[in-house]
């Protein structure tokens, strides 16, 4: 079956980085797209980063651009989410996804909050 891990979240300082990583199962990773979305309590869930397979283009989320970089090991059947000069409003679970089978699967989240 489907198995999304994430970890890497934690307690940072404004300015500070992070990076999240996802270990994936289940399906042939290397060739689906990859998407790293957050979620803060009573509000939607929004589109991070994705990274598509083969020629592992991106994209980002417009509050983002700039500051984080998704990128993939096909290898090891992860992804990663390096986040940089983190913001206050980066506070959020964030959640692994992909799109299989017909359904979309996602981790258990990794909670990231940006605090002094």
């Amino acid at each position: 079956q489907v198995q999304l891990v994430e970890s890497g979240g934690d307690l940072v300082q404004p300015g500070g980085s992070l990076r999240l990583s996802c270990a994936a199962s289940g399906f042939p990773f290397r060739s689906y797209y990859m998407s790293w979305y957050r979620q803060v309590p009573g509000k939607e869930r929004e589109l991070v980063a994705g990274i598509s397979a083969g020629r592992h283009a991106t994209v980002y989320g417009d509050s983002v651009k700039g500051r984080f970089t998704i990128s993939r090991d096909d290898t090891k059947s992860s992804v990663s989410l390096q986040m940089n000069t983190l913001k206050p409003e980066d506070t959020a679970d964030y959640f692994c996804n992909v799109f299989f089978g017909g359904r979309d699967y996602w981790g258990q989240g990794t909670q990231v909050t940006v605090s002094s």
